[in-house]
């Protein structure tokens, strides 16, 4: 993005090894071309965990397993994970992934579509990692808000959409104008939501961090 190459190079060269398991699946999600998050987003949610805590985080978006698995390393046995996940192959693969890693007890993973689990749900969670599909993060926002509890935090991954979300409508290719139209009200709706407080951060595919007041 924004960061140039050799810098973001040198920041991630100063890194520790990360787990056994991570490294691992990494690998298995390269050679099997799932998606994953970047080094530099891992490293922002170790940070916001180990700041805040929470005892109850739902992530949008399982894929894999993977971030699940990451966050669950940075919190402490009374701290669970709810997950959820639409796409059928990637699913057996998450849980396997989490029987792996030893935290099929503290990852709780719902299957099927985001929208009407999100409505479903009633609990209240401390943290938010929302990691699906972009185009939806805009309306998967108002149950995301209903679910977050007071104080607590909100992640969304991948909101700059590798620099065309400055780009002007007309000079996105045109598969990609709607989803396009979406984060960039999704990022305006972020910043003018009065019960937000909000940052749009350059790293990795753009992230934003809110704490609901």
């Amino acid at each position: 993005m924004t960061v140039d190459e050799r810098m973001l190079d040198f920041i991630l060269s100063l890194e520790t090894d990360e787990s056994q398991i991570i490294q691992t699946i990494e690998q298995e999600a390269k050679d099997t071309y799932v998606p994953i998050i970047r080094k530099e987003m891992r490293q922002l949610l170790r940070v916001l965990l180990t700041i805040k805590k929470p005892r109850t985080v739902l992530e949008v978006g399982t894929a894999i397993g993977f971030s699940a698995i990451l966050m669950a390393e940075c919190l402490d046995e009374e701290s669970h994970i709810t997950t959820i996940e639409k796409y059928e192959k990637r699913i057996p693969i998450a849980r396997e992934n989490f029987r792996r890693a030893g935290f099929s007890d503290r990852i709780t993973l719902l299957e099927g579509d985001a929208a009407p689990i999100l409505a479903g749900l009633t609990e209240t969670y401390d943290m938010i990692f929302m990691d699906a599909a972009k185009g939806q993060y805009i309306h998967f926002l108002p149950d995301v808000l209903r679910l977050l509890a007071p104080g607590g935090v909100l992640v969304s991954d991948n909101v700059l959409q590798d620099g065309d979300v400055v780009e002007s409508r007309y000079a996105v290719v045109r598969r990609n104008r709607t989803i396009h139209s979406r984060m960039r009200d999704y990022l305006w709706t972020m910043k003018h939501t009065p019960e937000l407080q909000t940052v749009i951060l350059p790293i990795g595919d753009g992230a934003t961090v809110s704490v609901k007041r």
